[in-house]
């Protein structure tokens, strides 16, 4: 064998070597922009599944309540159309937004329970609401843990590679679950 044969196949071994690498780089780039996708679409999920349960529980507790609060037309209609909002939502921006807005009537519903005290010794009213509080920690939970998903994802998306691998694997920025600066505030319940 030839000096220049041995040499081109050195060169050869050593290209073939380094587009294994690089190959696998790319792969593995674009496996990453695919995964941390499907974790914030896992974690969205997660989110959605204690929204649900929230939304299963808000009849109940609202039918407890408007026995003893007559007069809080207002406050479940309001209640009826955010969960109304919730379900006809097409997005995940639209289903944040149309549940921001039923927390801060559910906290109006809650406070209710100051005036009516006769609604604070009900049994069932105690039980959905310790089940809605309930709810709610794991709501905050899984909107934690998503927002956590939508960090890393949109993080990784703002990188040089990161860009380029979350375009060809067509993932775009997530949503975070964040909460209106109007919300922020505790709610002011007037009677």
């Amino acid at each position: 064998m030839s000096k220049g044969l041995k040499i081109a196949l050195i060169v050869l071994g050593v290209l073939v070597f380094l587009a294994f690498i690089v190959g696998g780089w790319v792969v593995g780039e674009y496996n990453k922009a695919v995964s941390m996708d499907e974790q914030v679409k896992a974690q969205w999920a997660q989110v959605e599944n204690q929204l649900k349960r929230r939304y299963d529980l808000i009849p109940n507790l609202v039918e407890t309540v408007k026995g003893y609060a007559k007069h809080e037309k207002e406050l479940f209609e309001n209640i009826a159309n955010a969960r109304t909002k919730y379900f006809q939502a097409q997005t995940v921006k639209d289903k944040i937004q149309a549940s921001t807005q039923l927390e801060g009537v559910l906290s109006r519903l809650l406070v209710l329970r100051e005036t009516y005290p006769e609604l604070k010794a009900n049994e069932n009213f105690l039980k959905l609401q310790d089940s809605l509080e309930g709810t709610e920690n794991r709501i905050s939970v899984e909107r934690k843990r998503y927002n956590e998903s939508v960090q890393g994802l949109n993080t990784y998306r703002r990188t040089v590679f990161g860009r380029f691998f979350s375009a060809i694997a067509g993932v775009g920025e997530a949503a975070y679950y964040d909460i209106p600066e109007a919300e922020k505030e505790a709610p002011k319940v007037k009677f």
